[in-house]
């Protein structure tokens, strides 16, 4: 053994604390540069421990610039399920010098540290407490390959390969996703395969193989698929009907129009003709989009665009006509972190507010709130229901947690036999049979008119369509009555709504309990750790429900009635869900407790247990802990 690689073995020896201990279950992240081509290396590694029938929860948290700063993929393995981000990292794979004070910290006693030692670095660079595995990969890499941009590539996956020794990595599992990648270009998939196993040749060669951390094929992964939630929306959205998206790119919406627009070309050609039935139009501005939205669906087509928080500022005068006028939209909100352009590529649940209210004067939007990929296809199909049978905007409220990160989700399912809700549109049969029309009449007692597309009949049917006040028969007036009556009636159908929108969902836990946890969306992984966490320190159980949409069914209101102390667990500041539920079923705010999180990183278990538990826990005891 040569002196380096003596040096390497008393690296990995050196922890003054003993090594971590687990068999799938711990957290990897990976510390790179954006655009140094890291990013499939990655995905492939976290697509092999999947392979092997392990849970994985990959995330990744990129900077907003093209390349040069730093970014992390980080994916917590988990056998017993658990999907939700958790505190501290295991196995630090630091390739990024700029942040190596920031990445060492972050790795939890006992931890381990993979790096590139072929530049020595003083001992203060480094922690007692973690075991340091270095491996030269730069002189190893320039060895190898002469062209720069082969070393760069190709050293990932040399890293991926040293990896997957250490951790216990099938490497015929890597190497059946590599040939899949590069299928039909076999000179890739030798270099490549070459590659793999340089690295995997050289870790089993001269490091601690394997680490106290490590992988056993497992079942656990079932059936379940691998997709993230703007594709699915996106394929939702195809299932749905939808024929037109307008869109401006704004992370970290955009891959949800892309996707859509990959799902038409795949499947809204007629194979005989060549025709395109659909219509995507990349707008000039936000504004510009959801106006093109507005025009569609009055047209009688199914439209939608995708955007986050500065959009929706944007678009708030057209999202008021829409509502006014009755002409049904769909809006994918895919939230980050603001206010103003605030951290673009971090997530939050940022605009719950400004999208339940949106546009000024007197207006109430439906929101739909998934918590996974499956019920982002789920609901993307459901909001072109809605908004057809409501004739009113409809938005669908993912985040970037969601939407730009692949997870496990149940298979995505579509009732053949499901037909589209169009809602009540008159036809040409109807008009001509005398039936009387009033676009904003209420001839059913649920608030919702009847409409008709334009072009429907000859001389009967028409209507204006203005966002200026009109009576029921759409006529311009500006008689306080009628303007009121029509508010009223708008009124009425929000209570309409409450009868179709997606109910809350409600756990209860397996004893009588006195306190209930609210939560929705993103932070819906996390919930069941947390709850466990709590159970064991605090000795107590809560109830839970999950919103998925506003406006809110009477289970929520029931469920808060039913509880002493509520917590409200969101990723935002303002607490803007606790607002619109004492808003809206004018509950005590006294019983709503704040479980606030908004640092742009997903939420963890271990918060949620500690803002929940330090309520739980009588004050004395948190004195005496203190």
């Amino acid at each position: 053994m040569s002196p380096q690689d003596a040096s390497q073995m008393v690296e990995a020896a050196g922890s003054t604390v003993p090594p971590l201990v687990a068999v799938n279950d711990f957290v990897v992240k990976f510390a790179n540069v954006n655009g140094s081509g890291s990013a499939s290396a990655n995905q492939l590694f976290a697509k092999a421990i999947l392979r092997m029938g392990i849970p994985v929860t990959p995330r990744n948290i990129f900077p907003s610039n093209i390349q040069g700063l730093p970014t992390w993929y980080e994916m917590r393995i988990s056998d017993r399920g658990h999907m939700g981000a958790r505190e501290g990292t295991d196995l630090m794979v630091a390739m990024n010098p700029q942040t190596w004070d920031e990445d060492v910290r972050s790795i939890r006693p006992g931890g381990y540290l993979f790096y590139d030692n072929t530049k020595a670095l003083p001992a203060s660079k480094f922690r007692p407490d973690i075991t340091v595995v270095g491996m030269p990969l730069t002189s190893f890499t320039n060895a190898a390959y002469s062209v720069p941009r082969e070393r760069q590539l190709f050293k990932n996956i040399i890293y991926v390969g040293a990896l997957s020794a250490l951790i216990n990595i099938d490497p015929k599992v890597i190497e059946d996703l590599l040939a899949e990648q590069f299928r039909g270009r076999d000179k890739l998939i030798a270099a490549n395969h070459k590659a793999l196993h340089m690295g995997r040749d050289y870790a089993l060669a001269h490091l601690p193989c394997p680490l106290g951390l490590t992988l056993v094929p497992s079942d656990k992964v079932g059936d379940r698929i691998f997709i993230d939630g703007n594709t699915a929306a996106a394929l939702g959205a195809v299932y749905g009907g939808a024929t037109v998206c307008a869109w401006y790119p704004i992370t970290p919406s955009s891959s949800l129009p892309e996707a859509f627009t990959r799902y038409c070309e795949r499947y809204r050609v007629d194979k005989e003709t060549g025709k395109k039935r659909f219509g995507i139009v990349q707008a000039e501005d936000e504004l510009s989009s959801i106006g093109m939205v507005i025009g569609a669906a009055w047209n009688g087509a199914r439209a939608f665009t995708a955007t986050s928080g500065p959009g929706i500022s944007l678009m708030s005068e057209f999202i008021g006509l829409a509502y006014f006028a009755e002409i049904p939209a769909v809006i994918f909100d895919v939230q980050r972190s603001g206010p103003s352009t605030g951290m673009p590529t971090r997530t939050q649940q940022s605009d719950i507010t400004i999208c339940a209210y949106a546009s000024h004067g007197d207006t109430k939007h439906v929101l739909l709130i998934p918590e996974d990929p499956n019920e982002c296809f789920q609901f993307s199909a459901a909001a072109l229901d809605l908004a057809d049978r409501l004739q009113t905007p409809v938005f669908v409220m993912l985040d970037l947690e969601i939407g730009m990160n692949e997870r496990l989700t149940a298979p995505l399912a579509w009732d053949d036999n499901r037909r589209m809700d169009r809602g009540k549109v008159m036809t040409a049969e109807d008009l001509q049979s005398g039936r009387a029309f009033g676009r904003y009449l209420d001839v059913d007692g649920d608030a919702i008119t009847y409409r008709t597309y334009p072009g429907t009949h000859p001389t009967r049917g028409s209507f204006f369509t203005r966002g200026t006040s009109r009576d029921e028969f759409a006529r311009y007036t500006e008689a306080g009555d009628a303007y009121q009556r029509n508010m009223e009636r708008l009124l009425k159908k929000w209570d309409t709504a409450k009868t179709l929108v997606p109910p809350a969902i409600r756990t209860d836990a397996g004893a009588a309990t006195k306190y209930g946890v609210i939560f929705y969306g993103s932070t819906s992984p996390a919930i069941p750790e947390a709850l466990e966490i709590i159970a064991a320190q605090c000795d107590v159980v809560l109830d839970q429900l999950r919103i998925r949409a506003f406006p809110f069914g009477p289970e929520v209101e029931k469920f808060i009635d039913g509880h002493e102390t509520v917590f409200v667990v969101e990723q935002n500041r303002d607490a803007q869900l606790r607002s619109l539920l004492i808003n809206e079923l004018e509950t005590s705010p006294k019983k709503l407790v704040r479980v606030l999180h908004y640092n742009g990183a997903p939420i963890t278990a271990e918060f949620i247990a500690a803002g929940i538990g330090a309520h739980l826990i009588p004050a004395p005891l948190r004195e005496a802990a203190e």
